[in-house]
């Protein structure tokens, strides 16, 4: 088993010390060429809160902002190898697991976890309802078995979770956020994120929970606007954050806000929904645009490549 905690380095290279960075999150997701999600939100999220991600490919959406149409599992071995060269190379903080596509790339997945046991895996279920039938049933179960066990936070919406870990309750009420972390901590999950619960007077409450407690929650007043990307955002933020060195209550409090600002900064850029704006602290404020001096230096042929303000956020 390779020892996480030492990973490979030239001899040569520069005192371990020195040469220490960002903290590193191995990310499983698929590609999504909107934007929305995916890799691309990872990557982005991660490095807006100051971490590092290692991409690992699981896969090709084939989407728009509107809605996903197909999805290209790439082969298993094909992630396999992906991870195993950077984990070997760079010291893991945290494992990150978004939409892996297949019960044979969750089987991988779960396989890396367990040789790299202290390293905390934080994983997102998200809605899968654009698949086919059969395709959900086998995922869902593959990821129960194989990837729940090596599971320390898991992440999803309230109806997502509750449709796959309660599918049988009878209680007069809706299950609450124990209810559902109860259930994953049946299947080897200790703590669970459950988001979205929605609360009187248009808000929504979202509930870090373990079977014993809740370790904290954070309400919002609810966006009107329907988002894609969120829960990603979310998962990918939180690992980052961990990985930083944050305990998980702090972490989790972190990273809602994170996401409250990007949807409260979320943008269309086309036709369907709208896409958090990861990159919003980048954003010049209003009041530090250009000035009319500044207008008049800028370069003669500037307007022949001058792009119109993107005036679609929600």
């Amino acid at each position: 088993m390779t020892d996480h905690n030492t990973p490979t380095q030239d001899p040569e290279a520069p005192d371990s010390e020195e040469s220490a960075g960002l903290a590193c999150i191995l990310s499983f997701n698929a590609i999504d060429p909107s934007g929305a999600g995916g890799l691309t939100c990872d990557a982005t999220a991660m490095a807006s809160v100051g971490a590092h991600c290692l991409p690992i490919c699981t896969g090709a959406y084939v989407r728009d902002t509107t809605s996903i149409t197909d999805f290209y599992p790439l082969d298993e071995e094909a992630v396999h190898d992906q991870a195993r060269a950077v984990a070997e190379d760079m010291p893991v903080q945290v494992i990150k697991v978004g939409f892996a596509g297949t019960p044979e790339i969750l089987a991988t997945i779960a396989e890396l976890a367990d040789d790299y046991i202290d390293v905390p895996v934080v994983a997102y279920m998200p809605n899968l309802s654009w698949w086919e039938d059969d395709k959900i049933d086998a995922y869902l179960d593959a990821f129960r078995e194989l990837l729940l066990p090596q599971t320390s936070v898991l992440i999803g919406h309230h109806s997502t979770l509750r449709r796959w870990l309660l599918p049988e309750w009878t209680g007069e009420r809706n299950p609450g956020p124990r209810d559902i972390a109860k259930a994953a901590a049946e299947l080897g999950v200790p703590y669970t994120l459950v988001t979205g619960m929605p609360l009187p007077e248009q808000h929504i409450d979202n509930v870090l929970a373990s079977p014993e407690t809740v370790l904290c929650h954070e309400k919002f007043e609810r966006i009107e606007a329907i988002f894609v990307g969120a829960g990603d955002t979310l998962t990918a933020a939180l690992a980052a954050l961990l990985a930083t060195g944050m305990d998980l209550p702090e972490a989790t409090n972190e990273a809602l806000h994170y996401l409250d600002r990007c949807l409260d900064e979320g943008f269309r850029p086309g036709m369907g929904q709208v896409i958090p704006d990861r990159l919003f602290w980048a954003l010049p404020d209003e009041e530090d645009g250009a000035s009319e001096e500044d207008d008049a230096d800028a370069h003669p042929g500037a307007d022949y490549f001058e792009v119109p303000f993107n005036e679609t956020k929600h």
